[in-house]
């Protein structure tokens, strides 16, 4: 079984500072995560001054302002991304990046950023779609608010404008927090039977819970937003990972995913002794003499298990004793 690779995703959580972001990058690689990954934008090109907050943005940022106000504040300059990029480098963790624009991913393309991810938003976005599957590199597409037909869609433009490389799906639920009762774990399975792709999970649940469940079922990518400190500013502090909860969910990933095993049913290397010891053979249920008929009423069965089968009971049965045999004594045959 590959590795699952872990995203953490620290979105626009460093509130627009390099050196929150720094920051991020080295919380992400004490915790154990694969990628620290963040957003690429120009706000006056993602969205128009008349587009509102959504619920959630409102809840954690007020009424005031409107998404254009609010994301200026947050994104970092393409300038800044160079160095943290090397930045990740130089920690050894693999550094990525959401374009929300045509021009960030002109940006991103031209410091090789070897691999795309697409946010939920953007798969019905088909120039952005033709734009990123010219680059011919690997891609992880979100799936969140989409219907199957979409998906499916959306892999067809990529396919058909030049991405011969490996795409991979996130399931998600786009609402942060996302409730309990709309994640439909269930549609990691549907979305691999459909597209035979690997597929992931893109999690905005409260708490770890859930995306250990979604590698259980197979999910082969977790990506989970996580802060430095959830009382900070911003839209997507609420619904993130502290850096102590972000580590606990890494070491649960990894303790389950080992625990997956190689999904053949044989003895476990480290249940092979307990054989003898929890199963039991064929005694004797009182002193029985040389060439006396064994039969229902002087043998029994207890443990251990080093001795005749109990499934050969009926092969036991009305045969004549070896030898003469103690009351508790393994049969032999």
């Amino acid at each position: 079984m590959n590795k699952v690779l872990i995203i953490a995703e620290a979105g626009v959580n460093y509130n627009g500072s390099l050196e929150l972001a720094c920051k991020m990058v080295d919380r992400a690689k004490e915790a154990g995560a694969d990628i620290v990954k963040f957003q690429t934008g120009i706000p006056e090109k993602v969205m128009s001054r008349f587009a509102p907050k959504a619920e959630y943005q409102k809840r954690t940022t007020g009424e005031k302002d409107n998404q254009l106000i609010m994301v200026r504040k947050l994104m970092l300059k393409f300038e800044d991304f160079i160095p943290l990029k090397a930045y990740c480098e130089k920690q050894k963790i693999k550094f990525l990046s959401t374009p929300f624009d045509l021009t960030s991913v002109d940006f991103l393309d031209s410091i090789h950023c070897d691999i795309w991810k697409i946010p939920s938003g953007e798969i019905t976005n088909l120039p952005y779609l033709i734009k990123i599957a010219k680059t011919n590199r690997p891609i992880i597409l979100s799936t969140g608010m989409s219907f199957l037909s979409e998906v499916r869609d959306a892999i067809q433009v990529l396919r058909e404008n030049g991405c011969s490389s490996k795409i991979s799906l996130l399931h998600c639920t786009t609402e942060y927090p996302a409730p309990f009762s709309d994640v439909n774990l269930n549609a990691i399975k549907t979305l691999h039977q459909e597209f035979g792709l690997e597929v992931g999970y893109s999690d905005h649940t409260p708490g770890i819970e859930v995306p250990i469940a979604a590698v259980a079922m197979g999910a082969t990518i977790i990506e989970k937003h996580f802060t430095l400190d959830r009382n900070m500013e911003g839209p997507d502090h609420k619904a993130s990972l502290e850096p102590d909860e972000l580590a606990a969910m890494v070491r649960a990933i990894r303790n389950v995913e080992v625990a997956l095993g190689t999904g053949i049913k044989e003895p476990s290397q480290s249940e092979k002794k307990n054989i003898v010891i929890a199963r039991k053979s064929i005694i004797a249920a009182r002193n029985i003499k040389k060439g006396e008929t064994l039969t229902e009423e002087n043998l029994t069965v207890k443990r251990p298990g080093s001795g005749v089968s109990p499934m050969k009971w009926f092969d036991v049965i009305g045969t004549k004793a070896v030898r003469d045999f103690e009351e508790d004594e393994l049969i032999e045959l």
